[in-house]
């Protein structure tokens, strides 16, 4: 596979680092927010949250579990640096760049707590390659980007599954040093799947392909198969098309509700970890002629209402972190 205020007398004072943009920085902040100490040098008795979301226990002192919290949200800060640096990079086209106002790449990412040295599989990206112009160049030094595309032998291969194909390797090929290294993968259940080594993976992305899978029939073999190659304590992150009240549930639209995708994720074994509501948009009602691909990017009707589609943007999205059971929970 090529995260009662005490009495002033009775508050003991804390001293904040210093501000700056070094790693060392950000896990001294970390680990000064989990031993309790607010903002003001004040301490705090709320809990905090690293920055993958994850409630962390204030206390007086620094646990282990604490400390490795905090270089978790050291590393989580700093590869959203890196995030960032790689959604301006030139491997990105203007269009793409502009749809970063509905797919907030950055927060989403951190969301999920990439860490620059994960490995990482991404579900099918499709031929624009969105997420993987930014995975990639992130994941290359330290981590490693296996990206799951399509099984050409699979029977019942069609046209834009080809061209997606092509596309990938094309990217491969010309353009080494952003996407030299970068894994192939197959998903074509219920036939060719190969996402990598059972428990190899440390994150699993999958982005609005979900109501494929259900219509397709094979939602629940896919996240089997994301349960199958994560390590326990591994994160799948998951954004999809969210159906609402006025959304026709009998037609294939795009939309799917939440629900269903928390269900299908809990049968394979998940536990749902974090939602967030970064990706949201109260503008779609979720119920256009001609499904989500009325909304942009596709205007599948054309120029007809094209001004207040595109006004509307592009779909309310559900943003879910789920995480694949640790037995061992002192697991690092």
């Amino acid at each position: 596979m090529a995260h009662v205020p005490r009495p002033a007398s009775l508050a003991r004072r804390c001293i904040a680092p210093r501000a700056g943009g070094t790693a060392r920085h950000v896990l001294a902040m970390a680990i000064f927010g989990l031993i309790g100490c607010a903002s003001d040098g004040t301490p705090s008795v709320e809990p905090g949250r690293d920055a993958a979301g994850t409630v962390t226990s204030a206390t007086s002192a620094p646990t282990r579990a604490a400390l490795e919290a905090a270089e978790r949200s050291a590393s989580i800060a700093e590869t959203a640096k890196a995030v960032e640096a790689a959604a301006r990079g030139s491997q990105r086209s203007a269009d793409h760049v502009a749809r970063d106002v509905y797919r907030h790449p950055v927060e989403t990412l951190a969301f999920f707590g990439l860490r620059d040295d994960m490995t990482v599989v991404e579900a099918l990206p499709g031929g624009e390659l969105w997420y993987t112009e930014i995975l990639a160049p992130v994941l290359r030094d330290h981590g490693q980007l296996v990206v799951a595309s399509y099984d050409l032998d699979a029977p019942g291969v069609v046209d834009y599954q080809r061209s997606a194909h092509a596309a990938l390797l094309r990217r491969i090929e010309e353009e080494p040093e952003v996407f030299g290294r970068v894994e192939v993968g197959e998903l074509s259940p219920p036939h060719g799947v190969d996402l990598g080594p059972p428990g190899s993976a440390d994150l699993v992305l999958t982005f609005r392909s979900t109501h494929g899978w259900i219509n397709g029939g094979v939602a629940a073999d896919v996240y089997q198969a994301f349960y199958d190659v994560l390590k326990p304590g591994g994160v799948l992150g998951v954004v999809q098309h969210r159906a609402g009240p006025r959304t026709n549930r009998e037609a294939f639209s795009g939309y799917v509700p939440e629900e269903v995708v928390i269900a299908l994720a809990e049968q394979a074994g998940f536990v749902l970890e974090g939602q967030s509501e970064i990706n949201a948009n109260p503008r779609d009602t979720a119920d256009w002629p001609a499904g989500v691909w009325t909304l942009p990017p596709s205007f599948r009707l054309g120029d007809r209402d094209r001004a207040q589609y595109r006004a509307i943007g592009e779909s309310d999205r559900m943003t879910l972190r789920f995480r694949k059971p640790d037995p061992d929970p002192d697991r690092s």
